[in-house]
């Protein structure tokens, strides 16, 4: 096994069900270092929404500190918000298509699609994390993709270039995903 693939293989795997769909980045977009951004400003909005909320988090707790109150109040704000972006969500599952499931981890996502994707090229992988809504926008690299025999493809890729913070969300949620499912098992 290759230094790369012992790499991938550090991040704990989850079979999920997601909304996901990519474009192939041209050679210019695939080199860039600026965030991605996706056509639609709903997407976009879901995207931010989520990424001010974890990066908020640590004031919240400061703020908690100080006075319970003002931090409850802004508890509820944030679950308002919330609200809003699963409305948002519900109106992005039509665009990008129906979930599907997927192999999901920190370093990248597998998934079948219908037509064959070149290995090492680059894509935009547009996602929307259930049950939270949780949407993102991630460069990633074709690292292999394979024919099956319902003449579907297997394309795997490995994310390129996350924020901490892309990091921490696909962590969080993979973490929440694991939890739920051992709540399943047990019961």
């Amino acid at each position: 096994m290759s230094s790369q693939e012992e790499d991938r293989r550090e991040y704990y795997r989850i079979v999920d069900t997601i909304a996901l769909d990519f474009t192939p980045l041209s050679g210019a977009e695939a080199q860039a270092s600026d965030a991605l951004h996706d056509s639609s400003p709903l997407f976009n909005l879901l995207s931010d929404l989520h990424l001010m909320d974890f990066e908020s988090q640590h004031l919240l707790r400061h703020i908690s500190e100080r006075d319970r109150t003002l931090a409850n109040y802004l508890k509820v704000i944030n679950k308002r918000i919330d609200l809003l972006g699963q409305a948002v969500a519900q109106s992005l599952l039509r665009d990008i298509g129906a979930p599907k499931q997927v192999c999901l981890s920190e370093g990248g996502v597998r998934f079948d699609h219908a037509k064959a994707v070149a290995v090492d090229s680059h894509l935009a992988i547009k996602m929307v994390l259930m049950p939270q809504a949780l949407g993102l926008l991630l460069r990633a690299k074709v690292v292999h993709c394979r024919e099956r025999p319902d003449g579907q493809f297997d394309i795997g890729t490995e994310f390129e270039a996350l924020t901490d913070a892309q990091r921490q969300l696909l962590a969080r949620h993979i973490l929440q995903k694991q939890a739920w499912e051992r709540r399943q098992a047990r019961e």
